[in-house]
This record gives structure tokens, sequence and C-alpha cells, in this order.
């Protein structure tokens, strides 16, 4: 369904619930399969000796469109305007109650659409109150059997309290992605300060550098050409020498920051539900190695997330005579049995550094990645255990930059 071709009246608000759908990549019809639960309205009679007669045919064919249309209603308004669609079939349940046992089902729907409005939980919770409060009373006065309505609070309140947990979650899964962003958002903003840094302190001086000779050669020309030719040598030399740092500080430009990428890979299992622990034993790294390993992680943990079910992660980083050994494991499901993509492209940027990689991943035992590369001026430091900060390593990530 492209809601592009829907007619204006019927396109999603901003914050509806279509909206907030399609914006996390489902379709415009997920909340239709709460429809199921209206299959109420046929069992009802059953309770009845006189089942599905006319009267009760009439009143369905009634009243059924005009509670489909408020409950589409409510998924395409604004989160404000569907609080008057939500009373509209509360109101089409107590109207219909005389003769329409089948409408209490209207009253469930109703309840449970009042809480995709913006509304605090307490205030929610009191007005449900208020409402099983009067629809009893209403039964009551209509001679009512009790079995027929003492279930009405609990199932209002059992479905409040697990909307109100999804709601909850979501809007958990939406600040982490938001987190997750801003850790990438912030590392970018390091690495093109870093750029301009380093470009800042490699060209200014050499470009100045560059000119006063060049100024210089110009008034010496006439007076002396052998002088002017050597300011000119040495002003070649110098450009030479300032192309080549400039051709090596960009072959660092694409560097990633392992600390930035650790945090980011926390916030990506994290939404996935999978819980990393860390334990990081090396101080400093080689800038190469550190670029390669902090693209390895996240190769890594993309694949955890896709593939391997797991529910936990670990990632040791630590020296062993003279290498530098990386180790991911996971206790997903296992059994790689040749290279993806993802796997050659690690292949290959550890064949680059010239190390050596393992992959231990036994069927149902999850997987275990071992990365050896030489690096003899790695700083080895005292372990650190713990769960990875976002923060504390987008700091040490932009301190590092």
């Amino acid at each position: 369904m492209r809601l592009a071709k829907l007619p204006a009246w019927l396109k999603p608000a901003p914050d509806s619930l279509v909206a907030d759908s399609v914006a996390r990549g489902k379709s415009p019809w997920t909340d239709a399969v709460h429809l199921l639960w209206t299959a109420w309205l046929f069992i009802t009679p059953v309770f009845d000796h006189d089942a599905w007669n006319r009267h009760w045919l009439l009143l369905t064919a009634l009243s059924y469109p005009v509670f489909l249309a408020l409950y589409g209603m409510c998924c395409i308004a604004s989160r404000r305007a569907s609080r008057a669609y939500a009373g509209g079939m509360l109101v089409l349940c107590m109207v219909m109650l005389p003769w329409y046992p089948s409408g209490m089902t209207y009253f469930v729907f109703g309840c449970v659409m009042l809480r995709v409005c913006r509304m605090p939980f307490r205030t929610y919770m009191l007005t449900l109150s208020g409402l099983n409060v009067a629809l009893l009373a209403e039964a009551w006065l209509l001679h009512y059997p009790w079995q027929a309505t003492f279930t009405m609070p609990i199932v209002t309140f059992i479905i409040g309290l697990i909307i109100n947990a999804e709601r909850t979650s979501s809007e958990k899964d939406a600040e982490l992605r938001l987190s997750h962003e801003e850790v990438r958002r912030l590392a970018a903003n390091a690495e093109r300060e870093r750029i301009g840094r380093d470009l800042h302190d490699l060209l200014g001086h050499t470009l100045s550098l560059i000119t006063l000779k060049l100024e210089l050669s110009r008034k010496l020309f006439d007076r002396d050409s052998e002088a002017a030719r050597r300011e000119m040598s040495e002003a070649e030399a110098v450009a030479r020498h300032a192309l080549a740092e400039v051709r090596a500080a960009v072959t660092g430009i694409r560097a990633t920051d392992l600390a930035a990428e650790l945090a980011s890979a926390r916030l990506l299992l994290a939404s996935s539900r999978v819980h990393l622990d860390y334990e990081i034993g090396v101080a400093a790294l080689p800038e190469a190695v550190e670029r390669h390993f902090a693209l390895v992680i996240r190769e890594a943990s993309t694949n955890i997330v896709r593939h391997a079910r797991a529910s936990e992660a670990r990632i040791r980083l630590h020296c062993d005579l003279g290498e530098v050994v990386l180790e991911i494991c996971d206790n997903g499901r296992g059994g790689i049995a040749e290279d993806g993509n993802g796997l050659r492209g690690m292949r290959e940027r550890v064949r680059t550094l010239g190390g050596q990689l393992v992959i231990d991943s036994p069927r149902g035992r999850g997987t275990h990645l071992t990365i050896r590369v030489r690096a003899p001026t790695a700083e080895p430091v005292a372990s650190s255990h713990g769960e990875v900060s976002a923060a504390a390593l987008t700091d040490a990530g932009r301190s590092a930059a």
C-alpha cells in the first residue's frame, strides 16, 4: 500500500498509529490484525438460547461498519483526535447495550484505543475505572446476568497494562535507536575535527613557506638567477614533501575509532536484546590496527544481530607475546560452514595487517572469532571489565581523535 495515493482525508497524521508503524518499517496494515478480536461479536450470541437471530443480524449490520470506521480513524488520526473516535466506540456500546450484548466488544476496543492517546498512565487507569463502573451500572439496571459482565473490568485492565508495557518498550527502543545514531554522529564529528586540525597543522606552515620562497625567487630572478633557482628548487622540495604528507593524511581519513565502534556495537546489540560484555587490555594500538579492528567489530556485531540468534556476546582485546589478540564470541546457534561476504571482508582486513583469523563455530554452541596481529608497539594495560558505556566510549573516541 502506498500512502501517497490515499485521499487527503485518509492520509495518516504524522503522530498516528499508522505513521508510527510505517516509520518503524512495518506495514501500514499492522494494527488491522487486532480486528481479529471482533470474532467475539459472533461468539457472544452462543451463550443465548436464541443465537444469531434477525434482530442480532440487523444490529450487527448497522453497528459493525460504524465500529470499523471509528477504529480506522483511531489508527490514522492524530493521537489527540483519536481520543474522540475511541470515545465513539464506548458510546456505541453503551447506546446499544439494551438490545445488543455483543456490543461489549466495542467497549473493550474503545478502552484499548484510549491508551493510544497522549494520556498519563495514572489518568488512563482512573478513566478505565470510571468507564467500567458506568458499564457495570448500566448492565445491572438492564438486568444482565453477572456472568456476562464481571469479566469486563478484568479484561480491560489486563489489556490496558499490556498496551502500556508495549508502548513503554517501544519508546525505549526509539530512545535506543536515537542514542545509537547520536554515538555515530559524535564519532563522525570528532573525525571531522581531527581531519581539520591535521590539515591545518600540516598545510598552514608548509604553504606559507612555499609562498615566501616563491616571492623571494621572484625578487632575486633579475639580480641573482642562481639564488632564485635555488629558492625555487627548495620550494619544489617543500611542495613534494607536503604532497606526500597530504596523501598519508588522506589515507587515514576513513579511519574508524575503536572506542566509538565499541559503543556503537553495544547499542546495536542491546537493540536486539543481546547483552554485551567486554574486556580491554590494550591502552594504545597502531593506527592501522585500530582502524581494521574497529571495522571487524562492526561487521561481527552486525552478523550477531542478523544471524546468530544470541542472547550474550563478549569482546576481548589483549596483548600476547608481541601480538594483539581480538576475540569476539557469542552464545548463538553457531554452525558457520563457509565464509559469507562479512567473514570474507574480515579475513581480507586481517590479511592486510599480516594477521590470522580463526573461527570456531560448533553448531548450537555459538561462534568464537580469534584475530591475532603482530603489533610490538601496542601498550598493554590492566584489563577493565564491564558493560560498554556509550558516553564513556564516545568521549574516549573523541579524545583519541
